[in-house]
């Protein structure tokens, strides 16, 4: 096995534990919605989990381990990410905050504060800010 093999193994294992992480997220409630599952669908196709794995996923989401990102600036890294997903899938109204907001705890943001961090990432992804402009912002919001 190669260096670049192990390389793609491990991303795509982080890619399957981020995706089983999302699923429990929106499995908190007990049942997927039909937007959280248009949501979930386009997500695996960008975290290039293929339909076998989906599956397994979703039957067994309990068993991948959460992997929270570490850093504040990882997490927003992947805020950005799911921001700008949850805004591109139309997901409209109180659905699109009630997703994002359960998204953010999951990314290991405080609860007090994630409708405040949900409104903000919706906010700039709607003005289609680059990561940078999207982690500078959400850095100054608190000043």
């Amino acid at each position: 096995m190669s260096f670049l093999d192990l390389f793609d193994s491990g991303f795509k294992k982080r890619n399957e534990d981020h995706f089983a992480a999302i699923v429990r997220v929106a499995m908190s409630d007990g049942v997927i919605s039909d937007a959280e599952k248009a949501f979930l669908d386009r997500l695996a196709t960008r975290l290039d989990i293929t339909e076998i794995e989906y599956k397994e996923i979703l039957k067994d989401y309990k068993s991948h381990p959460i992997n929270p990102p570490t850093s504040y600036d990882m997490r927003l890294e992947r805020l950005f990410d799911l921001a700008r997903m949850v805004w591109v899938d139309d997901i409209e109204g109180p659905n699109q905050h009630w997703l994002l907001e359960k998204i953010c705890v999951g990314l290991g943001f405080h609860a007090q504060n994630v409708k405040y961090i949900a409104d903000k990432a919706l906010a700039l992804a709607y003005d289609k800010v680059d990561l940078d402009t999207f982690i500078d912002e959400m850095k100054n919001m608190n000043k």
